[in-house]
């Protein structure tokens, strides 16, 4: 989306021009709905500041510009080399409160771009405009003074305001980067900011304390929606008072003791699934990370303590909905979800993977039955016919920088150096992301990837589990390479490819 000349868009009376003028100057993929009251308080904008800079009406700004992935929408914003001006347009009156709020928001988001920041607010209706200082408190101005800072904007950015938006910058994974969780450097999308608000208001009282009564709360979504840093935003809201503790249901010991070191509230807890529980102490609320790799024992033991102290369980857990049944077992999602009085949510907004990874793994999980996408080119696929070729194929994408995540063993004499076991992998992100297909994978007759029975199970997980919650971390690209295996090879290849499906199983599509 490119920068706009608001003076010239304002000038049009048809609705339907004024739509088909924006999207021309912003190339935007879609027309804007530019709503009645938005368009005279921006005329009255750019009608003051004309008044007193007559150049003004040359003057370029993002126009209602939404943050990717997040959400966030800014009215106005012009960015220079050194400075960024935001300003938000008002209809009606609103309050100080009000204004203020959105300011600071917006400059909590803005922040990442490490640039100089201005940020005003106009209401039309009451021809007023405020700004907020440096100090965080509004103050009124004039069109003279917003009229400087503008002009004292130079070397203006007119390219694609998404491209100054790069998500490695506002989203990251508590476990990944502790370090910038612990300094706040994080966003929540207004989907995860209302999970977080019905929660909160459920578990606790008027004056900041935690609710001295049993209650279960949970929130899911497929990999990559942003349930960790959801469930330890909680974690840190809800300690201000009173000591929490927090289950990670798998790996991540090193990455934990940082967090349990800086948060004196938090106490995390390793919790191998197929360990007995044991938490020393009391505490003011649970919450349980990975929840989905529960056993039945182990879930059991955790809400008995919540029920005996009297205190909120909050739990997060991926979907698996893209696994068959049969492989997911005894999914400790299903056990949450199936409490009685479980009060749960579902994230569906992709953060960390994007619309073409999510399809793919998707349409891998179940070759039929699913609409796909014309072209994969961030996924890669190699065939081998035996270890040796494996492991070669398998080094050759690692020299690209591919993080080779996998389930058990290795192909023989296969040397990695980013290697990591699906259980350590689990919550972190990777930039590119290579797993292996073995000979123990087939479809079944419904399209399902499914694992030969005798395939030995680690904590009751299947491969098939394994598999999707490994390709799931990569952010931009994911390479397979399938072993001694041409049936799932050609399906795979059918994906890619955009193909009908034929194999001994299925019928054509």
């Amino acid at each position: 989306m490119n920068p706009i000349n608001i003076f010239a868009l304002t000038r049009i009376e048809s609705e339907s021009s004024q739509r088909r003028l924006e999207r021309q100057m912003s190339g935007r993929s879609h027309f804007l709905m530019i709503k009645e009251w938005e368009v005279e308080s921006l005329r009255k904008f750019c009608s003051n500041l004309c008044g007193v800079k007559k150049e003004a009406a040359a003057m370029k700004f993002f126009y209602s510009f939404t943050m990717p992935k997040l959400g966030k929408e800014f009215d106005l914003l012009r960015v220079s080399k050194d400075s960024i001006v935001n300003i938000e347009l008002k209809s009606n009156t609103v309050s100080d409160e009000a204004i203020l709020r959105q300011l600071s928001q917006n400059k909590y988001y803005l922040t990442t771009l490490g640039k100089s920041m201005y940020f005003f607010t106009y209401i039309s209706q009451t021809d007023r405009l405020v700004r907020m200082s440096n100090s965080g408190r509004l103050v009124r101005t004039d069109w003279e003074e917003l009229a400087a800072v503008l002009e004292g904007q130079k070397e203006l950015y007119e390219g694609p305001i998404e491209d100054l938006f790069r998500e490695e910058d506002y989203l990251i994974s508590p476990l990944t980067d502790p370090a910038r969780f612990l300094r706040g450097e994080y966003f929540l999308t207004s989907q995860q900011r209302d999970i977080r608000y019905h929660i909160l208001k459920r578990i606790m009282t008027g004056n900041g304390s935690i609710r001295r009564e049993f209650s279960l709360s949970a929130f899911t979504g497929l990999p990559g929606t942003g349930k960790s840093i959801l469930l330890y935003d909680i974690a840190m809201q809800i300690s201000k008072r009173e000591t929490v503790c927090l289950l990670h249901i798998g790996s991540y010991e090193k990455e934990l003791e940082q967090l349990n070191e800086r948060l004196k509230r938090v106490d995390f807890y390793y919790c191998a699934s197929d360990q007995k529980l044991q938490i020393p102490g009391e505490y003011a609320a649970i919450l349980i990370d990975e929840g989905h790799r529960l056993t039945e024992e182990l879930y059991g033991d955790i809400l008995a303590l919540a029920k005996k102290w009297q205190i909120p369980l909050i739990a997060t857990f991926d979907k698996e909905d893209a696994v068959p049944k049969e492989e997911r077992y005894g999914s400790g999602g299903r056990l949450i979800t199936e409490t009685e009085g479980c009060s749960s949510y579902r994230l569906t907004n992709k953060i960390r993977l994007n619309n073409e990874l999510s399809s793919f793994i998707a349409s891998l999980m179940r070759i039929k039955g699913r609409s796909r996408r014309g072209s994969y080119p961030s996924v890669s696929l190699s065939y081998a016919g035996d270890d040796n070729e494996a492991g070669m194929l398998l080094s050759a994408y690692a020299a690209e920088g591919y993080a080779l995540i996998h389930d058990g063993e290795l192909p023989a004499d296969t040397t990695i150096e980013n290697c990591t076991g699906i259980g350590e992998a689990v919550c972190k992100e990777y930039e590119q992301v290579m797993m292996l297909i073995d000979e123990a994978f087939f479809y079944d007759e419904d399209g399902y990837l499914r694992e030969k029975n005798d395939r030995p199970q680690d904590d009751g997980i299947s491969g098939v589990r394994r598999l999707y919650h490994g390709l799931s971390r990569a952010k931009k690209k994911i390479a397979v390479v399938v072993k001694n295996n041409p049936e799932v090879f050609e399906g795979i290849l059918s994906i890619l490819q955009g193909e009908a499906v034929v194999s001994k199983h299925r019928t054509e599509e």
